[in-house]
């Protein structure tokens, strides 16, 4: 299967499935995401065990997808803050004494525990900002009335989409404009071109202006914005997704692999899949927030 396909087979499945889980809410999408966090987890302590360290999964994963279950219950980063910082510190705390209990001075320790650490926040912690952009309409009274069960779903909308259609669009100008030019991180990944980062930021700038016209009427305070702060968010978007992509392939790179697992038969890992939406979701959490309190 070529690049292309695979990339559109992704998106066909994954987006009705992503969508159909959001609107659903609650523990519906909390238990599938906290699984697929924990095994995101797995894969990136995989990566490590290819270069000799050794992370300590029994903390790490279920860290991992505790991190996601936190989210869905407490649904606001106010909320949720004391708890997730309780997580990461015992996580912390708990592959520190467990290091020191089996691993000893020659053991690598401090390696084991800081990927260990990581692995956890590195694909629980961003996916666990999906709960928070569902809440986001309703916490902040951005709908039009009083509730809107789609507004959550349009607000998620936005990273999953400025994600797939930057992506996209870098790979149609990497591989029509891009051969024979200068290379964007050629240690990194060989294929990717400076004309496939620019246009995933246009193309990510063309969905956050697509995507303010689309929900306008049912999110009127974040149409009061205009479409120029849009444009910046979605061309950010599609930077952090380019970063996300980037950050994953040195992971696979250092470890001598060519995808962080086989968990989606001939499409790769988890990691691989949301390697550039660990960066966009929270991004767009943030970008969301911050475009409301600067208009």
């Amino acid at each position: 299967m070529s690049e292309l396909s695979k990339r559109v087979a992704v998106a066909v499945v994954a987006i009705p499935i992503v969508l159909g889980l959001a609107y659903l809410g609650g523990w519906f999408l909390a238990v599938p995401l906290s699984a697929f966090a924990a095994w995101g987890a797995h894969e990136a302590y995989r990566l490590a065990h290819a270069k000799g360290t050794h992370p300590i999964e029994w903390v790490g994963v279920p860290a991992a997808a505790l991190l996601v279950l936190l989210g869905a219950w407490r649904p606001t980063f106010a909320g949720y803050a004391p708890f997730g910082l309780a997580v990461i510190i015992g996580t912390s705390l708990l592959a520190a004494v467990e290091a020191m209990r089996t691993r000893g001075a020659d053991g690598n320790p401090l390696p084991t525990v800081s990927v260990t650490v990581f692995g956890a926040i590195y694909s629980g912690l961003a996916l666990t900002f999906i709960p928070f952009l569902l809440a986001l309409p309703d916490d902040r009274a951005w709908t039009a009335a009083d509730s809107d069960p789609v507004a959550p779903l349009l607000v998620v909308a936005l990273p999953l989409a400025a994600t797939w259609i930057g992506d996209a669009s870098a790979y149609f100008a990497g591989t029509t404009w891009g051969k024979g030019r200068a290379r964007l991180a050629p240690t990194i990944s060989p294929n990717k071109s400076w004309v496939g980062f620019w246009a995933s930021l246009a193309g990510g700038a063309a969905t956050g202006v697509g995507w303010l016209f689309i929900v306008q009427g049912r999110l009127p305070v974040l149409a009061d914005a205009g479409p120029l702060p849009f444009a910046l968010i979605g061309a950010l978007l599609g930077l952090a997704a380019v970063v996300g992509d980037l950050l994953e392939s040195l992971f696979k790179r250092e470890a001598g692999v060519k995808d962080s697992g086989s968990f989606f038969p001939g499409h790769g890992g988890v990691l691989d899949r949301i390697d550039s939406l660990v960066l966009t979701i929270p991004a767009s959490y943030g970008l969301l927030i911050l475009v409301v309190y600067l208009t």
